[in-house]
């Protein structure tokens, strides 16, 4: 993923990777040590509520230059999740178009 990525765009390559990831499992990866990781589904869900856990801080402290960097990892970690339970951008979409 690269700066010139137009910002529609971004989930979508972001999750490609993530995909990616998960099929090549390079060994320096962040990504896919979480797909190997020993604790296995668990890690990234313990991940997820850290993470969220420092997003509500954030917000609650008024600091919106870390609320926006809490929330990207909240959501990086969410989409391995998805990853991980072989479910992806689209059906999130569906899910949320479902909604309203």
């Amino acid at each position: 993923m690269d700066s010139e990525t137009p910002p529609d765009e971004v989930l979508d390559e972001l999750f490609a990777t993530i995909q990616d990831r998960r099929e090549t499992l390079p060994a320096d990866s962040y990504t896919a040590s979480l797909f190997t990781h020993e604790k296995g589904k668990n890690a990234v869900l313990e991940k997820l509520g850290e993470e969220t856990t420092e997003t509500i801080l954030s917000a609650k402290d008024g600091d919106r230059e870390e609320l926006l960097a809490e929330s990207a990892d909240l959501v990086y970690h969410l989409l391995v999740l998805l990853a991980m339970e072989e479910r992806d951008l689209d059906d999130l979409r569906v899910e949320l178009r479902d909604r309203f």
